[in-house]
């Protein structure tokens, strides 16, 4: 007879199950039908800065290759998309001229998606920067956020009859303080000092407020829009106050800058005085564009720190024994109950409307296709214990209206080039064969079943 359970973990009726990408990771055709050089094609042509030399040149060639990537999305029963527009392949200098055959290109990528039943849900930014905006100061300077106003207007207009789900940047951090702050890791590279680096977290905000002005004016009927966050994740030790509300004061703490930001209207006195003299210049205007309410946030959830109380001080982070278990990436240990904590903290502090789990995942190297098969447990495990985590907020009221898995496909993982695999399905990089992995059968039953399996 069947095993009964003591709970189904059901997921609400209207739960939006998808998978996502990033047009940098995944298209490849770097140089091809007037798209411009961005950051990352610059970046990952510096020596030692890319793992074995990799370079975002040819990718998973979805740009080529997108009719069949959608049927078999289909087929796993994935009918949510996240994707990101390539900012270059629209406006190869940044600003200017238009290039009419990047808008052509998405515009044939979306009808494909309507043909297999599948609903897009756009990033208007995911970290490709055009070079030239660099040259010329990148987040550093207004400059950038010009061309991002005048952008988010040309994809808007241009593709609001086949778009109603609108982000606006992905992961400000890693744009920001991992490009051009201290240890400086991911493209452009540079290191500043912290008043600059400070001044990039603004600029981004800036941003993201014209991009909400652009679905707002151009968007049509029933446009929604939102920002995906990283935020600095967390949880307690132990489910006691003491624990839950050190832990609450450090998540807090650590996202006054871009969060609080966002939510409370303008920088706190905290945070003001925590970067004291080396806090960004604010321009008139530029917080009712950053505050402007929004239809629902974003966040990117992989992993998070362990806080407890501690006498005498507002919390303690524990830190993590050396066998802790992780991912094949170093800053990914696995800290399932991040899905719950984050997502009650975010609802407690700043109260969105919806929210909706972006991206989560994990990358790990060896995974070897056997006999057609990729047997990723190590992957099926993580999806399992992480969606009972985002279950449990759901049952405790938390509006989370959605989850993403990172990735659809294994991609260029950034500075980690083409041996991370964070993907649900493989990719042969050699010869471009899909491999549907263990964790994709399992996550589209997930899907089929609206509850974890």
């Amino acid at each position: 007879m069947p095993t009964k359970t003591s709970t189904t973990r059901t997921f609400p009726s209207d739960f939006i199950w998808g998978a996502a990408t990033a047009a940098p990771q995944i298209e490849g055709a770097a140089f091809v039908d007037g798209k411009g050089e961005s950051i990352w094609d610059r970046y990952s042509r510096v020596p030692g800065r890319i793992l074995n030399g990799d370079t975002l040149d040819t990718a998973c060639e979805h740009y080529t290759r997108f009719p069949e990537d959608f049927a078999l999305m289909r087929s796993l029963g994935i009918l949510n998309y996240r994707l990101s527009i390539a900012w270059p392949r629209i406006h190869p200098k940044g600003d200017g001229p238009v290039n009419q055959a990047g808008l052509d290109y998405y515009h044939r990528l979306f009808d494909a998606m309507a043909q297999n039943g599948i609903t897009p849900w756009v990033t208007m930014f995911h970290w490709d920067l055009p070079q030239a905006l660099e040259d010329r100061g990148g987040w550093t300077s207004r400059v950038t956020i010009d061309a991002f106003a005048a952008y988010a207007d040309t994809i808007v207009k241009a593709f609001s009859g086949k778009v109603k789900n609108w982000i606006t940047l992905n992961e400000i951090r890693c744009f920001t303080e991992l490009g051009y702050g201290p240890g400086s890791f991911k493209a452009p590279g540079r290191v500043e000092p912290p008043r600059i680096v400070n001044q990039t977290f603004h600029n981004a905000l800036v941003c993201h407020g014209h991009g909400v002005r652009a679905v707002r004016a151009y968007g049509g009927k029933g446009a929604r829009v939102g920002i995906t966050d990283n935020c600095d994740s967390c949880l307690p030790v132990t489910e006691t106050e003491a624990d839950i509300a050190a832990a609450k004061a450090w998540f807090l703490e650590r996202n006054l800058h871009i969060l609080g930001a966002i939510y409370k209207g303008g920088y706190s006195e905290e945070y003001l005085k925590r970067v004291g003299k080396d806090a960004p210049a604010v321009e008139p205007g530029d917080f009712a564009l950053i505050s402007a309410p929004t239809d629902f946030l974003g966040v990117n959830l992989y992993t998070g720190f362990f806080v407890r109380a501690k006498a005498g001080a507002r919390y303690e982070v524990v830190p993590l024994p050396v066998n802790y278990p992780r991912a094949d990436s170093k800053w990914l240990h696995l800290a399932p109950q991040v899905m719950y904590w984050a997502t009650r903290f975010i609802q407690e502090a700043y109260g969105p409307r919806e929210i909706y789990v972006t991206e989560n995942g994990c990358g790990y190297d060896a995974e070897p296709v056997v006999n057609g098969e990729v047997l990723d447990l190590h992957r099926r495990e993580f999806l399992r214990s992480y969606l009972t985590e985002l279950h449990r907020a759901i049952e405790e009221g938390v509006p989370v209206k959605g989850y993403f898995v990172w990735s659809f496909l294994d991609n260029y993982e950034w500075e980690d080039g083409y041996t991370r695999r964070f993907g649900i399905v493989h990719v042969d990089f050699a010869t471009q064969k899909r491999t549907p992995k263990l964790s994709s059968m399992y996550y589209s039953e997930i899907v089929r079943r609206n509850r974890v399996v």
